[in-house]
């Protein structure tokens, strides 16, 4: 296994100090153990990509109701600071929920010479799956880390995830732990 990280949507705007919304509640839990991924990762030489939403003012999806946030060029589509960035991280904007949708992902992700894609970040049942699946489409292996991921609460997260555990695409799709994924790459 030749993996590569990519962390989903964990931008300023979506972990905004004093945002009532559920799903920054639920990104800041996870963020610890982001930070072991990232570190653990590095270590091993692992590439990381964080997938950043980076929408355009008037961008199509703020038709619904979905709020306007992550705009390109503002520091709120920046990688949260919590999880600092490093020189030789990628840095992956997207204007879609899925990380591969009109971006240099697939042709990075070989360039790497990466078979499998780790994926993690929020939301679980939106970017996160698209990301994982298009992966799919793409021909890598995909391994979901379900303690690196969250939703908008335990319950959306967790349902989203039963749904594959048994998949019909098995082992290509996986769902570990992180602790899991670290033996693995041991």
């Amino acid at each position: 296994m030749k993996p590569a990280i990519i962390i989903v949507d964990m931008v300023k705007d979506n972990l905004k100090v004093g945002s009532s919304h559920p799903i920054t509640q639920e990104a800041r839990v996870i963020l610890p153990q982001l930070q072991q991924l990232l570190k653990e990762s590095r270590k091993r030489k692992i590439p990381i990509i964080f997938a950043c939403d980076s929408f355009m003012e008037g961008d199509f999806i703020f038709k619904g109701k979905m709020k306007v946030h992550s705009l390109r060029g503002t520091k709120g589509s920046e990688v949260a600071d919590a999880l600092m960035p490093e020189p030789t991280d990628i840095i992956l904007p997207k204007r879609r929920f899925s990380a591969f949708y009109k971006t240099d992902l697939d042709q990075t992700l070989r360039l790497l010479g990466a078979d499998t894609i780790v994926v993690a970040g929020i939301t679980t049942e939106v970017c996160v799956l698209m990301t994982a699946m298009d992966g799919l489409c793409h021909d890598f292996s995909v391994i979901l880390l379900e303690d690196c991921c969250a939703s908008r609460n335990r319950e959306t997260h967790q349902g989203c995830l039963n749904l594959y555990r048994d998949f019909a695409l098995y082992p290509l799709l996986r769902i570990m732990s992180f602790e899991e994924f670290l033996k693995e790459v041991s």
